[in-house]
């Protein structure tokens, strides 16, 4: 069974894959065809959401936090960017 903690990290993946390529399509000159797995991992994102054990409010607002850490990890690793003061703020 994978653990809570691997499970938030999984969903905000999930969720920031499913949003970062549509982006690509948009504002990058990238292929239509990026929509077809942007809506292949929001439809994980949201299926990864109904696994989570607590109740929706408690694992929504614990979930928050890892997405941010995560989006933070994001905008370092793939789109190369330097964090600021504001990100780290931000956050």
């Amino acid at each position: 069974m994978i653990q809570t903690a691997e499970l938030f990290i999984l969903t905000a993946i999930a969720e920031i894959v499913g949003c970062f390529l549509p982006y690509l399509w948009l504002r990058k000159d990238g292929s239509i065809w990026l929509l077809v797995p942007a809506a292949i991992s929001l439809a994980a994102f949201s299926w990864l959401l109904t696994l989570h054990p607590a109740a929706s409010g408690r694992v929504y607002a614990a979930y928050g936090g890892v997405y941010v850490a995560t989006a933070l990890v994001w905008l370092k690793v793939v789109d190369g960017e330097e964090l600021s003061v504001f990100d780290w703020t931000g956050a």
